[in-house]
């Protein structure tokens, strides 16, 4: 693609595992091996122009060798709950990263997303913050996330996703150009109900083996098209809060 901030990682490893990821015959236990994989994969060449710093440190044979450390403060931010297992995968590449978790939801009315929880820690913005979720479609989504990232106080933000609508990629793009995208493929279109074609469905649902057709229920009341996103990057009593002590409806 012409965008200078949007990288596609062509690999043939990559390629062989999203092909597995985007099979429907896919368990949701290969479906989370396969993300994880690809995720490291994706944040190995996300994380390229990380700066680092000189440090020394002693060899086992008593040798002074000048090596090197990572210098920036570095945050993973999965979009709960599909990014979840992207998250395990960015650990396994950077396990000295914070994780800040921000729950979203996309309605299947409107298409616009709602958020439900925000773990953003008061006033510890980081130096690079990787913003992971599976599959960047309108971009809604990611959209909403990056702003509030950015009014947090983030310094430099990175979007990984393994799959994505080239309209919804473009328009990510367009509307942050000061962000950098790493994603495995583009597809060409998205359908009705806005899932990306020929994609890898509701990688939600295909983690955790949930039925597509069911809108969370985990609002405690009113209609979730008449929410809108608070980009303000500040917590509030229906946004947040410990899983621990948040109330949920009854199921119906």
């Amino acid at each position: 693609m012409s965008e200078s901030n949007i990288n596609v990682v062509s690999h043939p490893v990559i390629a062989h595992k999203l092909t597995l990821l985007r099979n429907k015959d896919t368990k949701p236990h290969e479906f989370r091996q396969l993300l994880k994989e690809i995720t490291f994969y994706l944040g190995y060449e996300a994380t390229r122009n990380t700066a680092t710093a000189s440090t020394d440190v002693k060899t086992p044979l008593g040798v002074t060798f000048s090596g090197t450390k990572i210098a920036e403060k570095i945050a993973v931010i999965p979009i709960l709950r599909a990014g979840i297992t992207m998250a395990d995968g960015m650990l396994d590449l950077i396990p000295t990263a914070a994780v800040h978790h921000i729950g979203m939801f996309r309605s299947k009315i409107s298409h616009m997303p709602v958020q439900y929880y925000n773990r953003l820690p008061h006033d510890s913005p980081c130096d690079v913050a990787y913003v992971v979720d599976p599959c960047i479609a309108t971009s809604n989504t990611i959209h909403a996330v990056v702003s509030i990232l950015k009014k947090w106080g983030a310094r430099r933000i990175v979007v990984i996703a393994a799959v994505g609508c080239r309209a919804g990629v473009t328009k990510l793009s367009k509307d942050h150009p000061d962000i950098s995208i790493h994603i495995g493929d583009l597809d060409s279109e998205l359908n009705d109900a806005g899932m990306i074609v020929p994609g890898i469905g509701d990688a939600g649902d295909r983690q955790f083996g949930t039925p597509f057709e069911e809108e969370p229920d985990i609002l405690p009341l009113g209609n979730t098209d008449e929410l809108a996103v608070d980009t303000t990057g500040k917590r509030t009593r229906s946004q947040s809060g410990d899983a621990s002590t948040s109330k949920s409806p009854k199921k119906k």
